[in-house]
C-alpha cells in the first residue's frame, strides 16, 4: 500500500463522532445539525427537469473535456460574474465532478516528485482535502495561520524564504472555510508576486463565492484580480468552483476548473487517464444552472435572513459579526472549543464542529482552538433556535 496513506489524519467528522461516543443528548430539545457544510435549501425544479430530460445521454461515454455548450455557459457566467473581457471555453475551462475531487487530483498532477523536499502551502484552519492531497502527492504541507487579530488575512511573512523556494503549490480559499473571509486585492497582488518569484502554482478554491450578503458587492475572485492586475493568460493560476452551494445540488457533483491554459492542458491529460468525465445528464443540468441567476439570488436571500437572525440573537452573549461571505459563523468560544461542542451537543442537542479539528498546530499554536464552526444550513427557525440554545449555554458556563 502507499505508505503516505498512514500520514493522513482522521477527518473532522470522524473526530466529532468519537467525541460524542456514549453521549445521549438532552431529549427535551429537538436535534439541530450545524456541523456539516451541506446545503439544505431545495434544489430548483428546473435543474431536476433538465437532468431528467437528458437521461438519454447515459447511453454514451462522456468526454473528459465535457460538452462545448457546458463550457460555453461556464465561460459566459465567468465573464458576467467577474467582469472578464474574455475566457477561452476550449482551453481555459474544464468541467469537473465537484470541486473536491478536482482539488485533490490537481495536486497529484501538479507536484513534481523528482524535486526533493517539495512543499504545498495551505491556510490554517483549512479544508482537509488540501492536506490530504499534499500528503498523497508525497509532499509536506506547510501552513499559514489565519488569526482574528489580523482579521483572518493571509500573512505570507509567516513562512521563510527557504520554504517558499521549495513550494510547488499553494491552496487558498476565498471566501474562506471556516472564517468566511474574502481575500483582498492586496493579498492577491502579494501572492501573485510570490508566485512570479518562486514559480509555484496557485489553486484558488472559490466554492463559496456565490453566498454573500450585499447584492452590489460580490466577492473578488482570483481570475478577476489577475485580470485587473494585467496578468494576461492567468499565469500559474487555476480556480475551482462548484454548483453545490450556489445551486443547492451537492449530490450532483458538478463544478469546473478555470485558468491558465497550459496547466489545464496537462490537467486534462491527467484526468483522461484518471477517468473523471462528467455524466452527460449532469452536464445538461449544470448548463441550465450556470445560465440562471434568479435561483442564486433567492438562495442568498435565505442565507441573509438566517445570518441576520443568528447574529442578532448571539451578539448579547458572545463576540459576533457577519462574515464577508459563505454560510459559516466562526464563533469564538468562552471555553475550550472541544468542551464547548460537547456540552452544546449533550445539554442542548445542537451539533457544531470544534475549530481545532479544522486546523493543525503550526507556528506554536492551533489557530482553530477556542472557535467552533457553525454552518447555517438548517432552516431559519432551527438556526434561530440554535442561537438561543448557545446563549443559554454561554450564560451557564
Amino acid at each position: 500500500m502507499n505508505p503516505n496513506l498512514d500520514r493522513l489524519q482522521p477527518y473532522p467528522f470522524q473526530k466529532l463522532n468519537k467525541l460524542f461516543e456514549g453521549i445521549d443528548p438532552e431529549p427535551a430539545f429537538s436535534p439541530i445539525r450545524l456541523h456539516i457544510g451541506e446545503p439544505k435549501h431545495a434544489t430548483p425544479d428546473f435543474i431536476g427537469l433538465a437532468l431528467a430530460d437528458n437521461l438519454g445521454g447515459m447511453a454514451l461515454y462522456p468526454t473528459t473535456l465535457g460538452a462545448a455548450s457546458l463550457r460555453a455557459s461556464i465561460a459566459a457566467w465567468l465573464k458576467r460574474r467577474y467582469c472578464l473581457p474574455s475566457i477561452d471555453p476550449d482551453k481555459e475551462i474544464l468541467p469537473v465532478n465537484g470541486s473536491r475531487e478536482a482539488l485533490f487530483s490537481f495536486a497529484q498532477a501538479v507536484i513534481d516528485a523528482s524535486r526533493p523536499g517539495a512543499i504545498v502551502v495551505c491556510p490554517n484552519p483549512f479544508y482537509q482535502i488540501y492536506e490530504g492531497a499534499a500528503l498523497l502527492a508525497g509532499t509536506t504541507p506547510c501552513f499559514l495561520n489565519t488569526l482574528p487579530e489580523n482579521n483572518f488575512a493571509l500573512d505570507y511573512g509567516q513562512l521563510p524564504d527557504e520554504t517558499w523556494v521549495r513550494t510547488q503549490l499553494v491552496y487558498v480559499c476565498s471566501p474562506g472555510n471556516p472564517t468566511g473571509r474574502v481575500m483582498s486585492m492586496d493579498e492577491w497582488r502579494q501572492l501573485f508576486e510570490l508566485s512570479d518569484r518562486y514559480g509555484f502554482i496557485i489553486a484558488s478554491d472559490e466554492c463559496y463565492a456565490e453566498i454573500y450578503f450585499d447584492e452590489n458587492a460580490p466577492p473578488l475572485g482570483a481570475l478577476e484580480a489577475a485580470h485587473r492586475l494585467g496578468r494576461h493568460g492567468f499565469p500559474r493560476l487555476v480556480v475551482f468552483s462548484s454548483l453545490s452551494k450556489r445551486s443547492n445540488v451537492p449530490g450532483m457533483r458538478s463544478g469546473f476548473v478555470a485558468g491558465n491554459a497550459p496547466i489545464l492542458e496537462k490537467f486534462l491529460l491527467y484526468r483522461t487517464y484518471h477517468g473523471s468525465a462528467m455524466n452527460p445528464a449532469v452536464q445538461a443540468a449544470s448548463e441550465a444552472a450556470w445560465n440562471d441567476e434568479a435561483h442564486v439570488i433567492e438562495n442568498r436571500r435565505l442565507y441573509r435572513a438566517k445570518f441576520t437572525a443568528a447574529t442578532e440573537l448571539l451578539k448579547g452573549s458572545v463576540p459576533i459579526s457577519m462574515p464577508d461571505a459563505a454560510f459559516y459563523l466562526w464563533l469564538n468560544t468562552p471555553v475550550n472549543d472541544v468542551e464547548f461542542a460537547r456540552k452544546l451537543y449533550r445539554d442542548y442537542n445542537v451539533t457544531v464542529l470544534p475549530g481545532s479539528y479544522l486546523a493543525r498546530h503550526a507556528h506554536e499554536i492551533n489557530p482553530g482552538e477556542n472557535f467552533v464552526r457553525i454552518a447555517l444550513v438548517a432552516s431559519l427557525m432551527e438556526c434561530a433556535a440554535a442561537a438561543e440554545r448557545i446563549n443559554i449555554l454561554v450564560s451557564r458556563l
